[in-house]
């Protein structure tokens, strides 16, 4: 999926050029931690750090059914997560806005729960049970899906803000 990019020159260092889709993708990709942004009930927000993956154009993550995050998603499933570096003059921040959808088919927890193995190694391995993974205390988490609808790239040091649409 390719997205259409554009150089927002307001938020750019003069003849800043965009990030491309590829190396903000591949970030996405070898991220280890990302904050999800979520929206209480009263409309105040929900801010928590996780693991996700990227797979298949989309990021997933999973929680327990119970946490503050998964209540959130059940009223209002927009949502954004974002990674990045916490440094000033370099790395590039990533802001992914979307939908959270849940994920239940098996076949592809089980390919998600492979990937979440793959990526954090053994200590987060995955059974799948009950719609979503289940951990070696038995807990059963939701794994949600969040396809981007818009991502906003923040490059430092030659600041450039980049604007993917999906």
């Amino acid at each position: 999926m390719e997205p259409t990019t554009r150089l927002d020159a307001r938020f750019s260092a003069e003849n800043a050029a965009p990030t491309s889709w590829a190396e903000a993708r591949d970030q996405l990709e070898r991220a280890e931690t990302y904050w999800l942004s979520t929206v209480r009930a009263d409309g105040r927000p929900h801010v928590a750090t996780l693991l996700a993956v990227w797979q298949d154009d989309a990021l997933y993550f999973c929680t327990g059914a119970e946490e503050q995050k998964a209540r959130n998603l059940e009223a209002n499933r927009k949502c954004a997560l974002t990674t990045g570096a916490s440094a000033l003059h370099e790395g590039l921040d990533l802001v992914v806005e979307g939908v959270a959808e849940r994920v239940t088919d098996p076949g592809k927890l089980k390919r998600l729960a492979d990937a979440w193995e793959a990526k954090y190694t053994s200590e987060w391995h995955f059974e799948i049970a009950d719609e979503g993974f289940v951990n070696s205390a038995g807990g059963v988490a939701l794994v949600f899906e969040v396809a981007p609808a818009k991502v906003l790239g923040f490059r430092k040091g030659d600041y450039a803000q980049t604007r993917w649409r999906f």
